[in-house]
């Protein structure tokens, strides 16, 4: 297996364990419906784990965007391998959430809610707020690259570093979860927001576009972030791109912030 497939199936893998926890909680007539927060949290990490292991030794097991980029930056991964990481994550992502959609098949029926189905598949708001939806999903994925990182400099037993980063996973998804979904991934957003608009499923409602630039952007963001961070306080490396990224930081905010006056005014 070439490194591309191997982000695709680690992706899948990651995607597949994490929305089909959210089927399960959320969609009716299962027998785990209404199993809860802390549920989703535990799954979403054990997915992460395993997709780890999946593929840990035919590619960097990234499955994620916004690792990739971490990576990029911290100068332990190549930027000529980012656009074909990334695009395999994508695909991953699309492929996970399909499989949800056939494994849940009769119960998109049983189920009428289009928020609760497209909940399945894609992260939102628990108020909208350009500012704090997007500062949460910086917060939460600068504190994944830095956990990453962090472990990855401590010295374990051979095969449990993804143990280590699945706990990390649990970790956010409970502290830092409930604003936003904690996406801190784009492709876990994006591929199934690109799943949940082409499938058919029963009464499902539109795809919700408007928001999809902030679990992309936000963890982009907070990679960055995290990286230039760790590499001038860690490593006493202060890089142009330090300051880049807190330039990109302030313009984002101050977009966003512009984006929820002018929702202001609208209301």
């Amino acid at each position: 297996m070439n490194p591309f497939w191997g982000e695709v199936i680690g992706t899948m893998i990651l995607v597949l364990l994490g929305n089909g926890v959210v089927a399960g909680v959320n969609l009716k007539k299962t027998f785990s419906n209404g199993a809860g927060w802390v549920v989703i949290t535990i799954a979403w990490g054990l997915g992460v784990t395993l997709g780890i292991y999946a593929v840990g030794n035919f590619s960097e097991a990234h499955l994620n965007p916004a690792v990739t980029l971490g990576m990029a930056m911290m100068g332990t991964f190549s930027w000529g391998d980012v656009p074909g990481y990334i695009l395999a994550q994508i695909i991953g992502g699309i492929l996970g959430a399909i499989i949800v959609y056939f494994h849940y098949l009769p119960h998109w029926k049983m189920t009428e809610e289009p928020a609760t189905k497209l909940g399945v598949f894609v992260t939102g708001p628990a108020i909208p707020h350009a500012v704090g939806n997007l500062l949460s999903e910086i917060i939460g994925t600068f504190f994944l690259i830095i956990g990453l990182l962090t472990i990855g400099a401590n010295d374990f037993a051979d095969g449990l570093n993804p143990l280590a980063v699945g706990l990390l996973i649990v970790a956010i998804g409970m502290s830092l979860g409930g604003t936003t979904g904690y996406a801190i991934n784009p492709a876990r957003d994006l591929g199934p927001r690109i799943a949940h608009f082409i499938l058919p499923i029963p009464g499902k409602g539109p795809s919700n576009w408007k928001y999809a630039p902030v679990p992309i952007i936000g963890p982009f963001i907070g990679a960055g972030l995290a990286a230039v961070f760790y590499r001038a306080v860690y490593l006493g490396e202060v890089t142009i791109a330090f300051w880049i990224m807190l330039i990109l930081l302030t313009v984002t905010l101050f977009i966003a912030k512009k984006i929820d006056k002018r929702r202001s005014i609208q209301q």
